[in-house]
């Protein structure tokens, strides 16, 4: 039956604010849970499962074309149990039925997800994303969809029954080893092999790699830098490698995918050039990005990176964190109905706010001088260079910069003063476990305390009011915990943990780093074949147990375990982590030797299983090791690790207790599990550090 008021449909009362955005729809919108699926079964209806978030424009205009429309809405509601899924709350979900639709549709798919599901078995007999309301651009009308699909589950039964038994199969062997590979040697060879594959995907006029829609993939350019640095150190540095990384984040920069106002990264480019993003701004791809480009910042004198990592962190702490320490999940990609209507501009509304002298350089810097790129609007990006505009006006860099900065501040203050986009003030722990990294990177690599102190405050939040009774929460919504914590969430904030300990030493953030590997070897690990399911063992039973090896849109969880659970051995000598890291390589193995640069961050783990990374431990007194930190930072290293620990630090778990301090600084300096006598002199600590260090890049090239 159609309901009579439609403010009343179930997710009224749900705190994801992209279900939130359904509440009032005259779909009869259920979420996720037992009410919905008992009753589709005992009413022998089929399941329509639309899953999106809020930030994701084509989910908001789908609800505007079809859910928002009485009449669709009255098919729905008599032919179908109708259910919405926020992807970001849960993963699970989104990941298992993305999984079926690549299978159905032999191509992947995205948001929003719709599929029809037997309510029965819960198992999808068709699946797409996108429709529209009326047939177009060859894509089928949604209501058409919806009559022809109801009609089908009704009268093919029997076939349907067949499908979902196969299909049922098909998932039941993802998660298994393709071959036997626990006595295969792992090599290096998988390393070179992403680095020529990385090679051939990348567009050498634009930068990036792939055709448009162009996504910054930060796991390919982070393994670009390691596999420099890797080589430098040798002596036959592969110069390769830094360009092509060096071409992507120079032209991401310039581009129209950074927020040349207000700093940050939209999620994607849908043009070649970088130009014209997707609007979206999701904490996930900016914690990677940050990261990333803090890196290539410590071993470049490219000014542009010190840039991006100071605006984006800024950005971060401006409009991302919340006044109690936690990171919010995304801010939209449309304000006032218009994707992208926040950040764009007329060259009249630019030339009222800026002075005489201003404009005609940022006309020129931002390519107001040129036609308009989206809708009869320009949206910024970087079309000449500052030595350009310098030669053109016959002014100094610096005059240059002393136009363009002010004029830049004063458009992003006035933009301030426009209706924002929406901005999902969900916490994540998985996504502020990458900001966490990033921010504590950042500042490490820019010397910017307030930075660490933000990554500092986010840890806090979620040590405080996400860890609870010895286990984790995924999401944290309205002073709410919701949804027990994923593999995702625990690793990547074990990773942030690990980013953030090198900066600033706080005893307890070790101990909550190995409380999290406990529970990740407890309840996550595939015993059987190696590596980790992405939910615990006590999770709610859905189709399948997803294991994700791959890289996606972040770091592949397994990845991140296996690098984050070797590192947490190496630092306080515990050999069941080795062991699970380990594991995890060889049942992943086959697919590494298959499409190695489809799994970067496993080859970071394989990088440091191969070639253990050097681990420096300083105690002493605070001023003397801040010295002695400064020096084994002074120059770039791979797989260096340092921690800085005062002398009198009670508590130390593992082999840290062992390595006391003898005198006002101490070096233990290991690689793998073999270390040095302690060191205890400055002079020896320069030449045991010279070993592994590596020159920075001098001329911009990176």
């Amino acid at each position: 039956m159609m309901m009579q008021n439609p403010s009343s449909n179930h997710l009224a009362g749900e705190s994801s604010p992209y279900l939130l955005q359904h509440a009032d729809n005259p779909v009869d919108w259920y979420p996720w849970g037992k009410t919905a699926l008992q009753r589709a079964e005992r009413e022998d209806k089929p399941i329509l499962l639309s899953v999106g978030y809020s930030a994701c424009h084509w989910c908001h205009v789908m609800a505007h074309e079809s859910f928002e429309d009485v009449e669709t809405a009255r098919i729905m509601n008599e032919r179908f149990i109708n259910i919405k899924v926020d992807r970001e709350e849960r993963p699970d979900i989104d990941k298992i039925y993305q999984t079926v639709h690549s299978l159905l549709n032999n191509r992947s798919g995205g948001w929003p997800l719709t599929l029809f599901l037997d309510p029965a078995s819960r198992i999808p007999f068709f699946a797409g994303t996108y429709f529209p309301p009326s047939a177009r651009h060859g894509l089928p009308a949604f209501r058409d969809i919806l009559q022809r699909v109801a009609n089908f589950f009704h009268e093919h039964r029997e076939e349907i029954g067949n499908h979902n038994r196969q299909l049922r199969d098909v998932l039941g062997e993802l998660n298994g080893p393709d071959e036997p590979s626990a006595e295969q040697e792992l090599s290096a060879m998988p390393l070179d092999l992403a680095r020529r594959q990385i090679e051939q995907v990348f567009d050498g006029r634009y930068g990036g790699f792939e055709p448009a829609p162009k996504f910054p993939h930060p796991t390919y350019v982070n393994r670009l830098i390691r596999h420099w640095l890797s080589t430098a150190v040798s002596g036959q540095a592969d110069r390769r490698a830094m360009e092509i990384a060096a071409s992507t984040l120079v032209h991401m920069a310039d581009g129209g995918v950074f927020d040349q106002l207000g700093g940050g990264f939209f999620r994607y480019s849908v043009d070649e050039q970088w130009m014209i993003p997707h609007f979206e701004k999701m904490l996930y791809d900016n914690g990677a990005l940050l990261a990333v480009y803090s890196s290539a910042w410590t071993i470049s004198d490219n000014g542009l990176y010190h840039k991006v990592v100071e605006e984006t962190a800024q950005w971060a702490m401006r409009e991302m964190q919340a006044p109690s320490g936690g990171y919010y999940a995304a801010l939209d990609a449309d304000s006032e109905g218009q994707e992208g209507g926040y950040y764009t501009w007329t060259p009249d509304e630019v030339q009222e706010l800026l002075s005489e002298q201003e404009y005609p350089v940022i006309s020129e810097r931002f390519a107001l001088d040129g036609p308009a790129n989206l809708d009869g609007r320009w949206h910024l990006y970087v079309a000449r260079g500052l030595k350009e505009l310098s030669e053109r006006h016959g002014i100094t860099r610096d005059a240059v910069l002393a136009l363009v900065d002010p004029a830049r501040s004063r458009l992003e203050q006035a933009r301030r003063r426009r209706i924002r986009p929406h901005r999902d003030e969900k916490i994540l722990t998985a996504w502020n476990g990458l900001m966490i990294k990033g921010m504590a990177r950042a500042g490490l690599s820019l010397s910017q305390e307030r930075y660490v102190d933000s990554a500092r405050r986010a840890v806090d939040f979620i040590y405080d009011n996400m860890w609870r009774d010895g286990r984790l929460f995924s999401v944290h919504t309205d002073g709410k915990n919701r949804q027990p914590a994923y593999l995702d969430d625990h690793v990547f904030l074990i990773d942030g943990l690990l980013e953030l300990m090198q900066v600033q030493w706080r005893t307890r953030d070790l101990k909550f780093a190995l409380d999290l590997a406990e529970v990740v070897l407890h309840h996550f690990e595939d015993s059987e074949n190696g590596g980790f399911f992405f939910t615990a063992d006590d999770h709610e039973q859905l189709i399948m147990r997803p294991k994700i090896i791959a890289d996606e849109a972040w770091p592949s969880g397994n990845g991140v375990a296996a690098l984050v659970l070797a590192r947490l051995a190496h630092l306080v000598g515990e050999q069941r982590y080795q062991e699970a890291a380990e594991k995890t390589l060889r049942g992943a193995w086959t697919a590494i030797r298959k499409l190695p640069y489809a799994h970067a961050t496993l080859l970071e783990a394989l990088e440091e299983f191969l070639y253990p990374p050097e681990l420096i431990i300083l105690r002493g007194e605070p001023e003397a090791i801040a010295q002695w930190s400064a020096r084994c930072r002074r120059f770039p290293a791979p797989r260096r690790l340092i921690f800085s620990i005062a002398g009198h630090e009670p508590g130390l778990p593992g082999l840290l207790e062992q390595r006391a301090a003898r005198g006002p600084a101490t070096a233990y300096i290991c690689k793998g599990f073999t270390c040095l006598d302690p060191v205890t002199e400055a002079d020896v600590l320069d030449r045991l550090l010279a070993e592994n260090e590596v020159a920075p890049e001098t001329d911009g090239a990176a």
